[in-house]
């Protein structure tokens, strides 16, 4: 008898929880605070977090050609060198470093100094041998 009596009391307060919970969701998609975001700052937010690199070829105003040289520390951006899915895409060149993703390498007078790191990157780039730039 004692376990009938338990077992009715947990299935009224599950069935007490369940209309709790639908009566909470309607109020809450009835007030309108679901419609209150528009597209346009979903796709800002989604743009913001996909987009590391500007249309600019910066980083946090940072450029991201010209004349680099590579640091043990004190780095002004880190990276980690990937095959696929890059953020940038690398060509090292012997000069005029003018476009996106072009790199001279340097060991004094750098544009940018450059760690590489495996953990923790600012961006993620790949080498390549044509076709520098933005993937």
């Amino acid at each position: 008898m004692k376990q009938e009596k338990k077992n009715i009391i947990k299935s009224s307060l599950f069935v007490a929880m369940f209309f709790i919970v639908i009566a909470i969701s309607i109020s809450f998609i009835t007030s309108g605070r679901v419609n209150d975001v528009s597209e346009n700052q979903i796709t800002e937010s989604y743009n913001t977090l996909t987009d590391i690199i500007d249309e600019n070829c910066e980083f946090n105003g940072m450029k991201l050609y010209g004349k680099i040289q590579f640091v043990t520390s004190f780095p002004d951006i880190k990276i980690k060198v990937v095959e696929s899915f890059p953020d940038l895409k690398v060509k090292i060149v012997d000069a005029f470093p003018d476009d996106c993703g072009e790199w001279q390498i340097v060991n004094s007078f750098p544009d940018l100094k450059v760690q590489i790191v495996e953990s923790f990157p600012d961006i993620k780039i790949k080498f390549v041998e044509a076709f520098p730039g933005l993937p």
